[in-house]
Parts: C-alpha cells; structure tokens; sequence
C-alpha cells in the first residue's frame, strides 16, 4: 500500500471563473458570481438567483475547441473543462509522462438533466432526439471526460447527492492507496436545470436574495453550476513533479437522519469531521481553516456550526463558506470547494464568507467575513454533507 496521497493538478469552472487563475482574482476581490438566469430556460428567471456560467453550450464547446455541441451535455462540457486543466497543470495532459495507470472517478447528480428535459417530450414522438436522451445518465459526463484524457484504466461514477465529488476524491485515494491505479483525476461537474430549480424551490429552500451563510437571518441557498477536479497521485507516481498538497485525511459518515434534513444535533457533520481528523492524525487545534458546506439554510447552518463546536470547543478555527462566490454546486461542490481549499494553502489565505452580518446565537463563532492574509495556513478541511445524511470531509495539507 502507498501511504501518501498528493495533489498535483488542480481544475476548476464556476461562475466566478473558466480556469484557477480567473476564480482566484475573484475570490481575492470579494466577486459573488450569484445574479440573474441568462441561459437556462425557466419561469424562475426574474425572482430565483442563480450563480450560473455565463457561457452558452456552444462557446462552452469552444472553448473545448470541439466544433459540435449537440454531442455534450452541459454537465459534461463543464466537467470536461476543469478535468483538462487539471490534468495539464499536472503535466498528464496532452502527453502522458510514463506508463503508469491513470482513472478517471467523476461525480454528478444533475447528469444530462439540460439536455433530457428539454427534448424528452419530442423524443416521444420522433427518434431523431434520441442523442439527447442518451446522454441523461451520470456515467456520460465521465466517458466524455476519460475520452478527452484518452485513458481507460480505470472509471467510475459516484453520486451521493451534495458529497458526491468529495466522495470521489476519497474513493480516488483508496484506489491509489491499494494499487489499483498510481494517480487519478477526480472531482464533480453539475449543470443547472430546471428539475434542480424546481425541485429545490419546492422545498422552500432558496433565497430570493444572494444566499448568506451562518448569518442570523439566512433564508435559503443559492444554486449553482460548476465543475472542480484534482489530481491525486502516489508518492511513485509523483516523481519530483509540483506537488500543491498532500490530502492528509478523509472521511465519509452517514446519521441516516432525514432524506433531506441534517440531524439538528450535527451527529453527521460530526462524525465526518472527527473521524477525518482520526484518519489524518491531526489535532483539532492543527486545522487552519474550514472551508465549510455552509449552504445559507436554517438547518444546516446550524447543524453544521454545532458540529464545528463539537470538534473545535473555543477554539474554532477560520472558518467561511465560498457559497456566496459559486452557488451550491450540489454534485459538483465537492470538488470545487476542494480546489478552493486548495488554492487557500497555496496562496496562504482564507476567504470571505460573503453576504455576513449578523452572528448566529446559537453559535459562538462566526465567520471570516473579509479575505485575511499573513496568517500560516498548513491544514484546511472542508465539509461537503448532502442528502440523506451522507457527509464528507477532506482535509488538505501543505506538503
């Protein structure tokens, strides 16, 4: 078994940017990429924000440098994007440097929704669509991916609703940590859709406004879209390339508490967070910055925020949540919140948990609320919980 597990390569898309270096400038000046609908379809358009990629499917297939947008999904475009740049930035992108086992593990819960909800009523009556159709299930953003990375050593698919590209990025590292593969691209890539806005909206958990995490008077989250991958590699795959960081621990836990709800004791967020820390052999007071879910709801907010307390005592450490940037990413959170934290450890800096004015009473911290610069960062962990109680928990360390 390898023992250390790095990150070498680092991608993303997201509202507030195509590539690192554009998300970056807009973390640095407090750029909210949450505003108004411009591409999706739906009657939601002038009353339900979004944090939404102001790039249609064609200029999006562009930038790809592919000719014909019919053949991808939204999802896939998006994940298809960020997958590439981190494969380039690790130097396994367009040439392979050796012949070690490269796989692909990519997460989505929205899948090829864009593309199936728009033309399933004409697929009905006319096979002619059945391309659109075809391209409704998750594995399809990842074969697209693993196409343009030209490997087929290893593939899978993980949606576990909002944990899902976190849970990618830990079962990458299980592969690798029993030789299964020697380096992996993982991460998540989400579309907005109208299913999502709907559904979401149907649970009266969207704000009308721009979403404001661990604030006292917090309405609802924000959707958004985006992709987030890493490359994860062995200490023999590494070969003295640029190493970012080394993803020191993981966990996944379940409190099977509600199908939608957190647990209001944070039993979940707990657990995830504990045993991250178990694995990674750190202690509590070694965490730097939390890079939390922070979705801006009623409940998980506050179930989160115990479970912080739970861990951390009086002694919590920076803690913000990027949401307010990108959106909720949902299957695709994750990922983009891990390169978030990533590029915290580069960069030795914590972001700002945007839209914050009033502190929780519940809660005896609060959030970072402007970007700090000039304190060490060594260890970030960031929270990723989704549906049905199944929670995330990565933790990065400067390596």
């Amino acid at each position: 078994m390898n023992n250390k597990i790095f990150i070498t390569g680092i991608g993303i898309i997201s509202a507030i940017g195509r590539n690192i270096e554009e998300t970056l400038d807009s973390l640095r000046h407090s750029r909210s990429g949450v505003g108004d609908i411009n591409h999706l379809d739906t009657i939601h358009k002038e009353s339900l924000p979004t944090a939404e990629i102001k790039y249609s499917n064609t200029e999006l297939t562009e930038l790809l440098g592919e000719t014909d947008s019919t053949r991808f999904t939204r999802s896939a475009l998006l994940g298809m994007i960020a997958a590439r740049e981190a494969a380039t930035i690790a130097g396994i992108f367009p040439e392979k440097p050796d012949d070690l086992k490269i796989g692909v593990v990519s997460a989505t819960t929205v899948g090829g929704m864009d593309k199936s909800e728009q033309y399933y009523y004409d697929f009905l009556k006319s096979d002619r669509y059945k391309i659109y159709i075809e391209t409704h299930e998750c594995s399809d953003s990842t074969e697209k991916i693993a196409d343009l990375l030209n490997t087929t050593d290893y593939l899978s698919t993980i949606s576990t609703a909002c944990s899902s590209s976190a849970n990618s990025i830990i079962f990458a590292a299980q592969l690798i940590r029993h030789g299964i593969v020697d380096r992996v691209v993982a991460g998540g890539t989400d579309a907005l859709s109208r299913f999502t806005l709907n559904g979401f909206n149907a649970l009266m958990i969207l704000d009308k406004n721009p979403c404001r995490p661990f604030d006292k008077s917090r309405q609802g989250l924000n959707l958004g879209e985006g992709a987030g991958y890493v490359v994860l590699e062995s200490e023999k795959a590494v070969k003295g390339r640029k190493i970012f960081c080394e993803l020191k621990g993981y966990s996944n836990a379940n409190d099977a508490y509600h199908q939608t709800a957190s647990s209001p004791e944070g039993t979940g967020a707990f657990l995830s967070m504990r045993d991250a820390l178990e694995n990674s052999r750190l202690d509590p007071l070694e965490i730097d910055y939390i890079n939390a879910h922070g979705t801006g709801t009623e409940n998980n907010d506050l179930s989160e925020g115990i479970a912080i307390e739970k861990i951390f005592g009086n002694t919590v450490p920076m803690v913000s949540s990027t949401k307010p940037f990108t959106g909720h990413t949902l299957g695709a959170a994750g990922g983009v919140e891990a390169v978030i934290s990533i590029l915290s450890i580069e960069h030795q800096m914590a972001f700002p948990n945007l839209n914050f004015n009033h502190k929780m009473p519940e809660l005896g911290f609060q959030p970072v609320r402007e970007i700090v610069t000039g304190r060490k960062i060594v260890n970030t962990l960031s929270n990723s919980f989704g549906f049905g109680g199944n929670g995330s928990s990565l933790i990065f360390s400067k390596y």
